[in-house]
């Protein structure tokens, strides 16, 4: 094999078994972060809206314009998340909401502006690809005056929701009213080039192919060569329930080969997270041997995954325990993986 994984690479290391391909994701791991820290970090996913046009097969959280369970958050709703967020010792939020017609530029600045003025303690991880897509055609910008507008009102990052899978015949299977895969890499090669950093994602286990997740890692390495601006790579499981997408999910030894396979192949991803909000808490300590050196987020609020029926949730205690117990040091991070305690 070269220095750098190709594709053929990745499929021959695929065909080793579960502990093999684990052992050398491993081994990259330790080589790159050679201390025993695992990190995490203290956060809020808030979805201020769940109105949405998109009508993606996969997701069980989205209601349609009009739908009576379609809400946008009041100032005192969000107000009131923030200060319990804080007060359980949180500092970043996770903001995402759906596609939704009725909110224009100013909601979102006037909304990042409420944010900054009452918590200026509180980081912004916010507004995923698809929905910054979105509000830049609804507003007639392009794309880096949008996110421009939306980062002085407030934004400090962009998280990689929106990813699915990055083959645009996949997601036009799954969620074709969503910006398609070019659109997606160009936000975060903007977001990028304006100096925000942001993290990359993929959901996988539905309709996608092994070469689909192939050609989706290499967009992602191949934009990280050009940017730098990629924090994290996390990877999580499809999680069928409650969806239009009628198909088993995939268990956790194939979610741990692929972590350990995402490991290997970005060579350029300093940090790599584990997915305990799908895989479980124990799946998640195992994925710290599989190649992930994060354990992402304390994760306060979460709805959109819990749509599925997928409940698993941690308080910060137990996620550091879980992360001592396996031999390793737990630490917080901020979302550009400077440690903060």
């Amino acid at each position: 094999m070269s220095d750098r994984l190709t594709r053929q690479d990745a499929k021959v290391l695929w065909r080793e078994d579960v502990f093999a391909l684990g052992k050398r994701a491993h081994a990259a791991r330790t080589e790159r972060h050679p201390g025993n820290i695992v990190t995490y970090i203290a956060d809020r996913n808030i979805n201020y809206t769940n109105v949405c046009v998109s009508g993606c097969k996969f997701c069980a959280f989205f209601r349609p314009p009009g739908h009576p369970e379609g809400y946008v958050l009041s100032r005192e709703e969000l107000g009131a998340k923030i200060r319990e967020t804080v007060e359980l010792g949180g500092y970043q939020l996770l903001l995402q909401g759906g596609m939704n017609p009725d909110l224009g530029l100013d909601f979102y600045t006037s909304m990042l502006a409420f944010i900054k003025e009452e918590f200026p303690m509180v980081a912004v991880h916010g507004f995923s690809p698809p929905e910054i897509v979105f509000l830049a055609d609804k507003e007639k910008l392009s794309i880096e005056e949008t996110i421009t507008a939306l980062h002085q009102a407030g934004l400090d990052s962009i998280p990689g929701g929106g990813a699915e899978i990055l083959v645009n015949a996949i997601r036009a299977r799954i969620s074709p009213r969503k910006c398609n895969a070019d659109q997606w890499i160009s936000v975060m090669e903007t977001a990028h080039n304006l100096g925000l950093k942001t993290t990359a994602t993929m959901m996988f286990g539905h309709v996608e192919s092994f070469e689909d997740r192939l050609e989706h890692l290499d967009r992602i390495r191949d934009l990280q060569d050009r940017t730098g601006g990629f924090t994290a790579f996390i990877p999580w499981t499809f999680q069928p329930h409650n969806t239009l997408i009628k198909t088993p999910e995939v268990s956790s030894v194939e979610y741990l080969k692929f972590l350990a396979l995402s490991r290997l192949y970005l060579d350029n991803i300093e940090n790599v997270q584990a997915s305990w909000v799908t895989q479980g808490p124990m799946i998640g300590q195992l994925a710290l041997f599989w190649g992930a050196n994060d354990f992402g987020s304390t994760m306060q609020e979460e709805n959109v995954v819990a749509a599925t029926g997928c409940r698993f949730r941690l308080a910060e205690e137990r996620i550091r325990a879980i992360i001592s117990s396996a031999g390793f040091t737990p630490r917080r991070r901020a979302m550009d993986y400077t440690l903060v305690d």
